[in-house]
């Protein structure tokens, strides 16, 4: 029998130049040109996720949605938080995961509050039933050319998004986990890099790595794994939104990576998966695992 040949992802995925476009933040995927790649058609799914249920935040687009849309084909039930202004993104997310025949609880609110993340573990477990996995994912960021741009209130947001938010929804998730559940963050590779325009937001994800590392040795005596993966550019609403960031910088977006483009969010998601499956990564804790498209890091 003939097989028909698979045509290889790290060649056929969208590269730069892309349509100049500017969104007003925190962006929504709707409105990017190209669409985002979420649904991952080269993943085989094999119930590694079955019964468990997962916390998502920023799940309504870019990254959070691709993990969303594969934790449900791999049997997990989810929950995504949100803000007001992305919930059309939020809706198709839950179209999405619901396809697999998956739960998905829409959580909207503001992950800064730290009332609003014990909330939105608490609504996860009490509609779902459990909260197996942890992914804190949503981030803030916005580009400035001189240290003198960034005010305090700017700084403080981008910290409370980021960081903060991760450690209130683990303090909050942690009383209810158990042996054999796992946290993931999102880091990047600007923790590694640290680029000039960007002090605040590469700031907050060398601390997700330090928290990642120090929170997985605080956990594993409880069986409970805590990890972080760390992406290069990846095609999200994050960008555009980057009110910083020139009709030039969007354009040729993820050219300066060694694969020559930006990360589609599907070829982000599965290892999240592989860092949420006892059966994949039972030995892996305090690990940064790097998606960079080529780029040497050490985190």
């Amino acid at each position: 029998m003939q097989r028909t040949p698979v045509k290889s992802q790290i060649k056929s995925q969208p590269k730069p130049p892309f349509p100049r476009q500017h969104q007003k933040s925190p962006g929504l995927e709707e409105k990017l040109s190209p669409a985002p790649r979420y649904q991952a058609p080269l993943y085989k799914a094999a119930g590694k996720l079955e019964g468990k249920c997962a916390l998502i935040t920023g799940g309504d687009s870019g990254i959070g949605r691709a993990v969303a849309v594969l934790y449900a084909r791999e049997g997990a039930d989810v929950a995504i938080t949100f803000l007001p202004v992305e919930r059309k993104d939020a809706e198709k997310t839950r179209t999405e995961v619901e396809k697999h025949g998956r739960k998905c609880l829409l959580i909207e609110g503001d992950l800064t509050d730290e009332k609003f993340c014990i909330k939105a573990v608490k609504e996860t477990v009490k509609k779902l039933g459990a909260i197996n996995i942890l992914v804190s994912n949503a981030a803030y960021q916005a580009r400035k050319k001189s240290l003198e741009e960034i005010t305090a209130k700017e700084w403080d947001h981008t910290f409370r998004t980021n960081i903060y938010a991760y450690f209130f929804l683990a303090k909050a998730a942690v009383p209810y986990m158990k042996e054999g559940d796992a946290i993931i963050a999102t880091s990047s590779e600007t923790a590694s890099k640290s680029p000039q325009e960007l002090p605040d937001y590469s700031s907050t994800k060398g601390a997700i790595n330090t928290f990642t590392k120090s929170l997985a040795q605080m956990l594993i005596s409880k069986g409970i794994r805590v990890n972080a993966v760390a992406p290069g550019p990846v095609w999200t609403p994050l960008n555009p939104a980057d009110a910083g960031a020139s009709n030039e910088k969007i354009e040729s977006f993820g050219s300066k990576a060694p694969i020559g483009r930006p990360a589609q969010p599907e070829e982000i998601a599965p290892a999240y998966v592989f860092l949420a499956s006892d059966a994949d990564s039972s030995y892996i804790s305090g690990v940064i695992l790097p998606e960079a498209g080529g780029l040497p890091l050490t985190m």
